[in-house]
C-alpha cells in the first residue's frame, strides 16, 4: 500500500519505488530505506522489504521491538556486543548482516540483512512439493557448511533457533543461506552456553536444561531435514508447548519420523537428533556417506 507522504533521506531527496511507494523509514545514514511490505514476523521481530541505495540491491529490514527486553537492559547490551561480531561473519551460506542501530525514538533495534529472492525454505518447500532426495541433500550440505563455519569460528557461534523458517533460498540457483542470527549466542573456548532460546519443536533436550554446546544446532538441523522430507513441522501432533517439552525431554520422536520411508535418510536424521555425546559435528556430517554422494535415480523424498 503506497505511503501517503514520501520519506526524505539525509541528503534531502525524496525516494520512492516505481510503483509509487515511498520509503516509510530510512536508516540514520540515509543509505537503507524500508518499505511497508511485511516479509515475515516473529515473537519479537518483524521483517520488511527494503532497498540499499548505495549498492542498488534489495535488502531485508529486521526490526526488534525492545519493549520485550525493557525489564532487563543487560539483554540489550549483550545483543549489541554479539551483533558487533555477527556483522563480521562472512560465509557463502550465512545471510549477510550489513548494518544495525537502535532507534531511541521508536525504541527499536534494526538490522539490515541480505535478502533472498525465494523466501524461506519452509514456504519454498510447500510451493514445490515434488522435490528429489538429491535436491534435499544439496540443501543439507549448504546448511551444514554454514553451521560448520559458525561452530568453528573463534569465538564459537551457536545459532540456537535454526528452523526452516529462518533458512532462506534463492531458488533460481538453489543457493541456501542460514539467517536470523541476530539472537544467536557467542561462547568462549568451553563452547558451553547457559540461556534458553529457540523454537520448541526444534529445540534439543539439553537446551531446556540451559547447559549446552553448539551441537544443539545439529539437533535442530535434523528436525529441519525431517521437515524438508515430510513437509510437516516436527511434533505438530502436540497442541501445546508443554506437550512438546514432555515429548522432547522424554526422548519421544515426532510422529513425522514415521513418514520417512527412505532408510538411509531416516538413519541420518536420527544421527542428528541423538544424545549430545553421540551427536556428530557439522564437519562429520558433511563427510557422512549419505551426503557425500548423490544417486541420479533419487526421484523423491520420503513422504510420498
Amino acid at each position: 500500500m503506497p505511503s501517503s507522504s514520501p520519506a526524505t533521506c539525509s541528503n534531502g531527496h525524496r525516494v520512492a519505488r516505481d510503483d509509487g511507494e515511498a520509503f516509510v523509514e530510512v536508516d540514520p545514514t540515509g543509505r537503507f530505506g524500508r518499505y511497508s511490505d511485511l516479509l515475515g514476523t516473529g515473537a519479537v521481530k518483524k521483517v520488511y522489504g527494503g532497498f540499499d541505495q548505495e549498492e542498488g540491491r534489495e535488502i531485508a529490514w529486521n526490526q526488534v521491538r525492545l519493549r520485550a527486553f525493557s525489564s532487563d537492559p543487560s539483554v540489550i547490551e549483550r545483543l549489541y556486543s554479539e551483533i558487533q561480531l555477527l556483522k563480521k561473519l562472512k560465509n557463502d551460506n550465512i545471510i549477510g548482516l550489513y548494518s544495525f542501530w537502535k532507534d531511541n525514538e521508536k525504541n527499536t533495534l534494526n538490522f539490515i540483512t541480505e535478502a533472498c529472492a525465494s523466501g524461506n525454505l519452509r514456504e519454498y518447500r510447500k510451493k514445490h512439493r515434488h522435490v528429489s532426495l538429491k535436491a534435499v541433500k544439496k540443501w543439507s550440505r549448504q546448511i551444514l557448511k554454514g553451521l560448520d563455519y559458525l561452530h568453528t569460528h573463534d569465538p564459537c557461534v551457536i545459532h540456537r533457533d535454526l528452523n526452516c523458517s529462518n533458512i532462506f533460498i534463492n531458488g533460481n540457483i538453489g543457493k541456501v543461506k542460514i539467517g536470523d542470527l541476530g539472537l544467536a549466542t557467542i561462547v568462549g573456548k568451553s563452547h558451553a552456553a547457559h540461556s534458553l532460546l529457540g523454537t520448541p519443536e526444534y529445540m534439543a533436550p539439553e537446551l531446556y536444561e540451559e547447559d549446552y554446546t553448539e551441537l544443539v544446532d545439529i539437533y535442530s538441523f535434523g528436525m529441519c531435514l525431517l521437515e524438508m522430507a515430510t513437509m510437516e513441522i516436527p511434533y505438530n501432533e502436540c497442541d501445546s508447548i508443554a506437550k512438546i517439552y514432555k515429548k522432547v525431554t522424554s526422548g519421544a520422536q515426532p510422529q513425522a519420523m514415521g513418514k520417512v520411508r527412505n532408510k538411509e535418510l531416516k538413519a541420518f536424521i536420527l544421527r542428528c537428533v541423538g544424545q549430545p555425546r553421540q551427536r556428530p559435528s557439522a564437519a562429520e556430517l558433511l563427510n557422512d556417506p549419505f551426503l557425500s554422494q548423490d544417486d541420479e535415480d533419487e526421484s523423491s523424498t520420503s513422504s510420498r
